[in-house]
């Protein structure tokens, strides 16, 4: 198999024009915070007055929200936060890609100052946006919206620009796709080089693509027809399960939670809906709108009943995968938390040996439901393909 030069060369300059769209915004962008008014803490009995008649506040204590924490870890943002250095966060920024009333809006996202509760103002342009809780707003708009509006902002597209961000999770999922095009393609070299006995990285490759084909691909689609669909179920199954590996690495560049993203796991579930809806042949059809040994005047029953199945399968995978390393996610952040929550060291070795098991749990399911994910794929396309034998 030969591979052009060319896609690398490509990706290259891809990864540079991000690099470059990090650190620099392509539109004058200028930042405003918003004017708050100071809050007398000495008349709560939380600060002194000095000489000159000006408060002077003590340093309170925040409490410790397990809540807010994993909130935070598992969901999605628009820069990765690395570490904090003497009251500072240090955090890699990414590019803000916003399609706003005036046009196309590229920026920093080092621009909200690491504000997510919509008190700092970037002007765009001489547009005003604010960010809560990682969604985008017009500021004007937000001042209009309540709490409870807020909080469901992610659906009040008029309140709020298009926001087509490279965010934590997209960022993973290019790294993950950039991973796995280096990785086959150099398998693929070194079938070019040593047809014979494959060694290295191909070696380790071959009994995982084998695998996949005898134990999940022959069986389900058959010896026919399985090799059509081999490709989609290795990309698959090698996508999903180096994303679950990623969403176990506690520092950056990884760290996201793109598994455990509903977003994500409905468009896998619909491109397999996709490619089973259209694999279907007359047999698959036939059972669906004419239910063999069904009177027909069960029709108007079993045609929505079967219609409904049709749904719920590509449902079944989404929920699966999300809920299982969302949940995994949540453990582990869990008995992190049990540390602060008892402000006791003590707890610390007790957590420590739990969440050190629940990670090497959390490997076995990174990889169990890339496996379940490509298994019930390889299932509904063969229930689609299957030719029914007649005598």
């Amino acid at each position: 198999m030969i591979i052009s030069n060319k896609p690398v060369q490509y990706l290259l300059v891809t990864l540079l024009a991000l690099t470059s769209s990090i650190n620099f915004a392509s539109t004058s962008v200028d930042s405003v915070s918003v004017k708050h008014d100071d809050v007398e803490l000495a008349a709560e009995g939380h600060g002194t007055t000095s000489e000159h008649g000006k408060t002077v506040g003590h340093d309170v204590e925040k409490e410790f929200n397990a809540s807010e924490l994993i909130n935070s870890h598992i969901g999605d943002a628009h820069d990765f936060h690395i570490a904090d250095w003497n009251g500072h966060a240090i955090s890699f920024n990414l590019p803000v890609i916003l399609w706003t009333n005036n046009g196309l809006e590229i920026f920093s996202s080092e621009k909200f100052h690491h504000d997510n509760e919509g008190h700092h103002v970037v002007d765009i342009n001489g547009q005003k946006v604010v960010r809560y809780k990682e969604v985008i707003f017009y500021a004007d708009k937000f001042e209009e919206m309540t709490k409870e509006e807020r909080d469901n902002g992610a659906f009040a597209f008029d309140a709020r620009p298009l926001d087509f961000s490279i965010t934590k999770n997209v960022f993973s999922m290019l790294m993950s796709a950039i991973v796995l095009f280096f990785l086959f393609f150099a398998v693929a070299r070194s079938y070019k080089n040593n047809p014979n006995a494959p060694k290295g990285l191909a070696g380790f490759l071959e009994p995982l693509v084998t695998f996949v084909r005898d134990e999940i691909a022959i069986p389900n689609i058959g010896t026919k027809k399985y090799g059509k669909y081999m490709p989609y179920l290795l990309t698959i199954f090698f996508f999903i399960w180096v994303n679950n590996l990623i969403g176990l690495i506690p520092f950056f560049p990884f760290s996201s939670n793109l598994t455990g993203n509903i977003y994500f796991t409905f468009v896998m579930a619909f491109i397999t809906f996709v490619v089973t809806t259209l694999s279907g042949n007359k047999n698959y059809w036939g059972h669906i709108f004419n239910t063999p040994g069904v009177p027909v005047w069960l029709a108007p029953i079993m045609i929505p009943v079967e219609i409904i199945g049709m749904l719920t399968k590509p449902f079944a995978l989404m929920i699966r995968l999300f809920a299982n390393i969302t949940a995994g996610h949540i453990i582990i952040l869990s008995l992190v938390s049990l540390i602060f929550i008892f402000k006791s060291i003590a707890i610390g070795p007790v957590a420590g040996a739990f969440v050190l098991f629940m990670s090497v749990l959390e490997m076995l399911v990174a990889a169990l439901q890339a496996y379940v994910f490509t298994l019930l794929s390889a299932l509904f396309i063969g229930q689609a393909v299957e030719e029914h034998d007649h005598h």
